[in-house]
């Protein structure tokens, strides 16, 4: 595939997020995206998956989907490559098993201590990952037992809650003062070093330009937390969701699906792959 006015081939790359773009929201079923998956699949393009998702949970869903590509955790918190993926070291990273990896988040156990200290400072009822009851966790994230203890593994990312009517105006102030960062996803607040999902994706960004040259860059997301390396892509996609029904300020240039989660996915990317410029 190429750009328009080029006679150079270009590479092709897919971002994508997971929960609610790729998976359906509520069962977490890929299903209706595989002619979508199996159509990259056959035409060799790269699906980078982008997600607050832990490293555990993140292997276990590139095992359901035979992907073998790079994939980032904890909104950036790391940038994981299979070792030999590229033919250079990625910059910065470094061997861990089977991987190279990129750390760019602060330690989870260091954003627990700041929680509670700045949740007792401001007086806002947070609750975190670190002390929901795990069947509580459970129902928060609709994730059977197995797959909620793979989001337990957490290393650079605290996911917490809210009640509905509780202010939070002191506490993300609070935050900010601290040199953290806290974004909103589909289900959860997270906590996060100055790491977010679009470092992430520029590191993997320059590391495939190394490699192959111009890139056709495509980003798929649904939630805030989407927005930021959503910015950087070529062709940025923002798959229909409750996260995004009511946006005032949507990412400038993104193309939104007709259709929801996985419907949505399998809809644009097909779409993109037979050069139909309608979602």
């Amino acid at each position: 595939m190429e750009r328009e006015g080029s006679t150079l081939p270009n590479v092709w790359v897919v971002f994508s997020d997971l929960d609610g773009t790729l998976l359906d929201p509520e069962f977490y079923d890929f299903a209706p995206a595989k002619p979508a998956l199996e159509a990259l699949a056959q035409q060799g393009i790269p699906l980078v998956l982008v997600s607050s998702k832990t490293r555990a949970e993140m292997e276990y869903w590139r095992t359901q989907l035979g992907n073998a590509h790079p994939f980032i955790v904890e909104n950036g918190g790391a940038v994981y490559v299979p070792r030999g993926y590229f033919p250079f070291a990625l910059p910065g990273a470094q061997a861990r098993g089977r991987y190279e990896v990129l750390e760019l988040g602060r330690p989870y156990e260091e954003l627990v201590q700041v929680l509670e200290q700045l949740a007792a400072e401001t007086r806002t009822p947070v609750r975190g990952f670190h002390n929901l009851p795990f069947e509580e966790l459970q129902r928060y994230c609709q994730l059977p037992a197995e797959l909620a203890r793979l989001a337990l593994q957490r290393e650079y990312d605290l996911p917490f809650v809210v009640p509905p009517d509780a202010p939070l105006e002191a506490l993300l102030r609070s935050i900010e003062q601290r040199g953290l960062r806290c974004v909103r996803g589909d289900r959860f607040y997270h906590l996060t070093g100055q790491n977010d999902k679009a470092a992430a994706v520029q590191a993997l960004i320059d590391a495939y330009q190394v490699s192959y040259g111009p890139l056709i860059t495509v980003g798929l997301g649904d939630a805030p937390n989407d927005f930021e390396f959503l910015h950087l892509m070529d062709i940025p996609i923002l798959v229909r969701s409750p996260a995004n029904t009511h946006l005032k300020e949507p990412p400038p240039r993104a193309r939104l699906t007709s259709l929801p989660g996985p419907h949505g996915w399998n809809q644009a990317i097909l779409a993109l792959l037979s050069g139909e410029a309608a979602l």
